[in-house]
C-alpha cells in the first residue's frame, strides 16, 4: 500500500516529550517570577528610618508565600503529565493493539484478517503493512498446501485402489493366471513409487535443503538429453542442444532433475512422429537461461498458465507409459524458485510449448 511520507514515531515522541518539558519549565519559571522574584531583595534598609528596619518580607515570608503555589504547580504538572501521557501513549500505541489483535487471530488460524492501518507512513504503519503482506502470503501458502494435500491423497489413493481391485479379483478366481496379475501389480507399484519420490523431491526443493556449487547449465542440458535419448528415439522425437556456457550456483542433482523434467515433458507432449525439441542455454548480464522448446499441438494460454501447478496434466500425451505423475513442471518451478529463479511457460505459435528457466548467474551471486 502506497503511503504519503510522514513523521516517524521516534520524532513524534521526541517532539511530544520536548513539548511536555518545555511546558513544565515554563510553568516553573512563571511561578518563580510571579511568586519569588518580586520579593527580592529580602531586606531593604531605608536611610532616615530612625534605626528601625523597614517592614519588608523575610526569608520565612518568602517560603510561606512560595511553597503553596509551588506544591500546587507540581500537583498540576503531575496530574497533567499522567492524563496527557496516558492519552498520548494510547493514541501512539493504538496501532500496536490492532497488530496484536491480528496476531492473535492468525494464531487461532484466521489468516483472512487484515490490519489495513490508515494514515501516513511511519514505523508502525510499515510494520502493519508488512504484517498484512505476511498474512496474505501465509493464506496463499495454506490454500496451496491444502489443495496439494488433497491432490496428493487422490493421486496416491488411485494406485492403492487399483491394487486392491486386482487382489480382490485374484482372490475370487484362484485359477486366474497370476503372471498377468503380477505384471499389472508391478506396474501400479512402480507408478506409486514414482509418485512418492516426486513428492519427496518437491518437498526437498521447497525446503532448500541443499548446498550450492558452480553448475554449468550447458553440461546439464547435454547430460539430461543423453539420459532421455532412448525415450526420444522410441517416440520419434529429435533433440537438438546448443548454447553458451551458462554457470550458476546451485545443486547439481536438483538442476539436473529440473532439466530432465523439462526434456521429458517436451518428449511426452510432442507430435506422434517426427517431433522436435530444442534445448538452448544463454547468458545475460546477471542471469543465465535454459530454454526447452518442443513441437506439438497448439495450446491455449489459459491451459499453459496451469501446467506448472501440481498434478496438472496436459492433453494428448503420446506415450501414456511415460506420462509421469503430474508433478514434472511443478518440480521444475519449485527447484527454480529454490535457486532464486523463475519458470516461464509460453505456447509456441506453431504449436507446442516453450519453457524458460532463468537463474542468477554465478558471477552475480558471488
Amino acid at each position: 500500500m502506497a503511503r504519503a511520507p510522514g513523521l516517524s514515531v521516534r520524532l513524534k515522541l521526541t517532539l511530544s516529550y520536548a513539548a511536555c518539558i518545555m511546558a513544565s519549565g515554563g510553568v516553573l519559571l512563571a511561578v518563580v517570577w510571579v511568586f519569588l522574584l518580586r520579593y527580592v531583595p529580602e531586606r531593604i534598609l531605608i536611610p532616615g528610618a530612625g534605626g528601625r528596619e523597614p517592614a519588608m518580607p523575610n526569608q520565612s515570608d518568602l517560603i510561606r508565600a512560595f511553597t503553596p503555589p509551588a506544591i500546587g504547580a507540581v500537583i498540576f504538572l503531575l496530574i497533567f503529565g499522567l492524563i496527557g501521557g496516558w492519552i498520548l501513549a494510547g493514541s501512539m500505541l493504538a496501532p500496536l493493539n490492532r497488530i496484536t489483535h491480528a496476531t492473535r487471530l492468525a494464531t487461532n488460524g484466521s489468516l483472512s484478517h487484515r490490519i489495513q492501518l490508515e494514515g501516513r507512513a511511519d514505523e508502525l504503519r510499515e510494520l502493519a503493512d508488512a504484517f498484512d503482506t505476511m498474512l496474505s502470503r501465509l493464506e496463499t501458502h495454506a490454500v496451496e498446501q491444502q489443495r496439494f494435500a488433497a491432490n496428493a491423497s487422490h493421486e496416491l489413493r488411485t494406485p492403492l485402489a487399483i491394487t486392491q481391485t486386482l487382489l480382490d479379483v485374484a482372490h475370487s478366481d484362484p485359477d486366474h493366471d497370476n503372471r498377468e496379475l503380477v505384471e499389472r501389480l508391478r506396474h501400479v507399484n512402480t507408478r506409486a513409487i514414482d509418485l512418492t519420490e516426486a513428492l519427496l523431491l518437491l518437498s526437498r526443493a521447497d525446503q532448500r535443503s541443499f548446498s550450492k556449487e558452480p553448475v554449468d547449465l550447458s553440461l546439464i542440458a547435454e547430460e539430461a538429453t543423453e539420459t532421455l535419448l532412448p525415450l526420444a528415439e522410441q517416440s520419434g522425437v529429435m533433440i537438438k542442444t546448443s548454447g553458451d556456457v551458462a554457470t550458476t550456483l546451485g545443486s547439481h542433482a536438483l538442476l539436473l532433475q529440473l532439466t530432465t523434467n523439462l526434456v521429458h515433458n517436451a518428449i511426452v507432449h510432442n507430435l506422434p512422429d517426427q517431433g522436435s525439441i530444442w534445448v538452448t542455454t544463454r547468458v545475460l548480464p546477471e542471469s543465465v537461461l535454459i530454454t526447452v522448446e518442443n513441437t506439438g499441438a497448439k495450446l491455449a494460454p489459459s491451459l499453459v498458465a496451469t501446467l506448472a501447478e501440481p498434478f496438472q496434466r496436459g492433453t494428448q500425451r503420446v506415450r501414456t507409459d511415460h506420462s509421469g505423475v503430474g508433478l514434472g513442471l511443478a518440480i521444475v518451478k519449485s527447484i527454480a524458485q529454490a535457486h532464486d529463479g523463475t519458470l516461464t511457460l509460453t505456447p509456441r505459435p506453431g504449436g507446442g510449448l516453450r519453457a524458460t528457466v532463468q537463474l542468477p548467474a554465478a558471477d552475480s551471486q558471488a
